[in-house]
């Protein structure tokens, strides 16, 4: 179950595959599939856009580009049992892989009590998001 705006990755990914994208492109929701994700990296690609809630320390529904590089994963903590996006990333050069062009379409939340649904701040930040995942992937596949 999602924590309230915690859904927000899915929602985006969702708008995204209802529509037609470029050749090149994949729209996957990997959601707690972490090992799959690091796995499908290793057919290589050029880029890697995730789509993700952040935590709220910024105005709720502001939605963030973050470029991410490996020095940003550190050591990436393998543990198959709680994957979080930066011990996944981390794994794919453990795995023989490496890393392309990736960036984080995150945004800020309002409220992550127990719940499904988004809050009005987050949902109204899903077509901020959609269209910065188009500009990310639009000419750079």
């Amino acid at each position: 179950m999602f924590l309230g705006d915690d859904g927000f990755g899915p929602e985006v990914v969702r708008t995204l595959a209802a529509e037609p994208q470029p050749d090149g492109v994949r729209v996957v929701d990997y959601g707690i599939r972490g090992m799959h994700l690091a796995y499908d990296l290793l057919d290589g690609y050029d880029l890697l856009v995730l789509v993700d809630a952040l935590p709220a320390n910024g105005r709720p529904g502001e939605v963030v580009v973050l470029e991410v590089g490996p020095d940003d994963l550190g050591d990436g903590d393998y543990d198959p049992h709680g994957m979080n996006p930066v011990a996944v990333l981390g794994g794919v050069s453990r795995l023989g892989g490496t890393l392309p062009r990736t960036y984080v379409v995150g945004c800020r939340t309002a409220s992550v009590a127990d719940g499904i649904g988004l809050t009005p701040q987050v949902a109204a930040a899903i077509p901020d998001a959609v269209n910065a995942v188009r500009e990310l992937t639009t000419g750079r596949v």
